[in-house]
Order: structure tokens, then sequence, then C-alpha cells
């Protein structure tokens, strides 16, 4: 089992959150992890991103090459977008569809959509509206995990296992909503799935 995954969003999305439940759950699952972080002006809405590799056998390097990406998981679409030279012909772009407007020429959210449409494999889904619905937008990046859940070869209970273990101080209604919202991001890319 060898996963290269990118992630994707803009500063306070829970980018790195994502990451740390997929390492809890990858090295629960008995899996080597490597992970490099480059954070941007998160502060002010500047692009982060992460390249996470997980395998069962050891990690030379924690950065993925061209071409490679098995994934891209993001919380932003136009972030996506901007990694495309990453994913294999075959892999997964998996994708919020609500924008974070940060600049004054964002491209036409229409457009960022199609191009993503394009790829042979996408799961674009509305995190923000559904993790609002269950309580909290916040919950966006979970939402956007539980769609990515199915094409990462990680147990989801592991998932879920995770989630407990790093929103367990935050109280159960934190560990609850989070939950939550992974499984209903993955009900939605199960429903959805091409």
């Amino acid at each position: 089992m060898k996963k290269d995954i990118i992630l994707a969003g803009v500063g306070g999305q829970g980018i790195l959150s994502i990451a740390a439940i997929i390492g809890y759950a990858a090295l629960e699952d008995g899996l080597h992890l490597k992970q490099a972080e480059v954070h941007g002006m998160s502060q002010r809405g500047g692009d982060v991103q992460s390249h996470l590799r997980i395998s069962d056998k050891e990690i030379a390097s924690d950065l993925i090459a061209y071409s490679s990406a098995d994934m891209i998981i993001s919380v932003e679409p136009m972030e996506s977008l901007r990694y495309l030279p990453f994913l294999k012909h075959d892999g997964w772009i998996i994708t919020n569809t609500k924008p974070f407007i940060n600049i004054v020429n964002y491209p036409d959210e229409a457009k960022v959509l199609a191009e993503i449409k394009k790829q042979p494999h996408n799961v674009a889904i509305d995190a923000e509206t559904i993790a609002s619905d269950l309580g909290s937008a916040k919950a966006a990046n979970m939402v956007i995990l539980g769609a990515a859940s199915p094409y990462l070869d990680i147990d989801f209970e592991k998932l879920k296992n995770a989630i407990k273990a790093i929103f367990g101080k935050k109280g159960q209604d934190v560990v609850d909503l989070n939950i939550n919202a992974l499984e209903s991001g993955r009900k939605f890319a199960q429903q959805s799935k091409q």
C-alpha cells in the first residue's frame, strides 16, 4: 500500500488537522508516514499545503514528485487546481466547491469548478454547507476528509479513532461534530462515486 497525498487550502481551513488525522490513523494501522508542510501567509488567508506520504514500506523522501500524487485533498477549489502538476493521470481530486475569495482577481467560480470536473476522478462537495447544517462551518475540513476516505485505503474506524484522540480534549460535542462531518462527507462520496 502506498498513498501520496497533496493537502491544499487557505490558512485557517484545517489542512493540518486533516494531515494529523490521516497520519494518526495511518500509524495506528502500522503504516510508515512522511510529511512536509509549507505554510503560506496563513494568518492573512495565504495558501497552505502539505505533502503526506503513507506506505507499508519505508519512505525515503517527504516530498512528492510531479505526476505522482495519488490524491489532492483541498478545502478550497482554486487551490486544488494549483497542484494539478503533482497529480497522477488516474489520481483523485477531492475538493470543496465553496471558494475562499481572498484576492481581487479570483477566477470565475464556474470556470474553476469546470476545470475540476474535467479531471477523470473527482469529488466536488459543498463541505461548508454540510458542516454548517451539522452545527459548525469549521468542520468543513472533516467533510472533505470524509469525502476522501473511500480512496485513502485506511480503515474508516481508524480515522474516527484519530478524531477522538486529536479532538478529545475539546469535549465530546466537538468530537461528535467532527465524526458526523466525516461520515457525511464519506456518504456524499459513496453516493456520487464515478
